[in-house]
């Protein structure tokens, strides 16, 4: 029986592990997110691995046992023409970004580390990344003022949330949804069940 440890707080990855009926306990990881990749797919490997350390020594400082625990960091980034949106500093960042984007398509990675502490067997890592494309419609001026005045793209990366007052703006999207959102859940759990695991069997 194996123990899922979320290196994160962020609701939507609680909100979908748990939709998907996995057990998991959360911790948050508070470390300085700071990378010398640049390529996306390294560069959000990178960041999910320093999440998922930090959460390794939190727990081997706190003295528990964790012999058959999992931990799952993930890290999101948007890119246009492979210039990272991270968090918008301010509203007229976040207008300037959604203007970028406008009528435009876009990537958005999510990069994954897992580590497997195996009570009879040595530590599996486990990294890689995921692309979803994603293309928004044209918006006018108006419509990005409004939607960046509902406050809701301050925290998100490339100033938007799919799953909230953006989706409407949202043309198309080719791949993973779970991936935009900032967990690709499928591909977590198809990699976990290579490694012997099953995620709804826990």
């Amino acid at each position: 029986m194996y123990r899922i440890v979320l290196a994160s707080e962020s609701p939507r990855r609680k909100e979908i592990l748990t939709q998907m009926g996995i057990p998991f306990e959360a911790i948050a990881s508070n470390v300085e997110e700071v990378v010398e990749e640049k390529e996306p797919s390294a560069m959000v490997q990178a960041l999910a691995t320093i999440k998922t350390k930090d959460i390794e020594e939190k727990l081997v400082k706190s003295g528990k046992d964790f012999a058959d625990t999992i931990i799952i960091g993930a890290d999101t980034m948007v890119f246009y023409k492979d210039r990272a949106l991270g968090k918008p500093k301010d509203m007229d960042d976040a207008i300037s970004m959604l203007q970028m984007l406008s009528n435009k398509e876009h990537e958005v990675y999510t990069g994954v580390s897992i580590r497997i502490h195996h009570s009879q067997k040595p530590l599996e890592t486990i990294s890689f990344a995921v692309c979803t494309k994603v293309k928004v419609q044209a918006l006018t001026t108006e419509q990005i003022r409004n939607y960046v005045e509902t406050g809701e793209p301050m925290d998100k990366a490339g100033a938007y949330a799919i799953q909230g007052k953006f989706g409407i703006y949202i043309k198309e999207i080719q791949g993973d949804y779970y991936n935009i959102v900032g967990f690709p859940i499928a591909r977590i759990y198809e990699t976990l069940l290579q490694h012997g695991i099953d995620l709804l069997k826990l």
